[in-house]
């Protein structure tokens, strides 16, 4: 092959490379403030807000749980989840919404739930009261 050849098959490469880094989805966590300035899906991480609650009624809509969660930045929001509310929500330690925000409200469609290890000395048992015992 010709020299020119090889520097024009090189250069080829390196632009079909560069136009699909630019297509990947690099997504970093955000922000609620962050995802409220565009209209694309985001990565939010945070705590569930307990002291503002949940609602979850399976009997009049099984696909819509609705909680408040705490960003990273301390922005409290409100969170509509169209699907089941998961199991063991109420243990979870950090949680990360993927989802669009639309007028103040964020709109998940998946949620990762980070829950305590199960190699903990203690033992954590949710009441339906909300109340919280620790075995060891």
């Amino acid at each position: 092959m010709r020299k020119s050849a090889i520097i024009g098959l090189i250069t080829i490469a390196l632009c079909v490379g560069f136009l699909i880094s630019l297509n990947a989805d690099t997504n970093t966590y955000s922000t609620f403030s962050e995802a409220a300035k565009d209209s694309r899906e985001f990565h939010v991480m945070g705590h569930w807000e307990k002291a503002k609650g949940m609602h979850y009624d399976a009997l009049k809509d099984a696909n819509r749980f609705e909680f408040f969660m705490k960003d990273e930045k301390g922005m409290v929001n409100k969170v509509v989840y169209a699907g089941t509310k998961p199991q063991d929500f109420e243990r979870s330690e950090k949680l990360v919404l993927i989802g669009k925000m639309e007028n103040n409200t964020f709109y998940a469609s998946k949620i990762l739930m980070k829950c305590p290890s199960k190699y903990n000395n203690e033992l954590v048992e949710v009441k339906q009261d909300g109340k919280v015992e620790k075995y060891k």
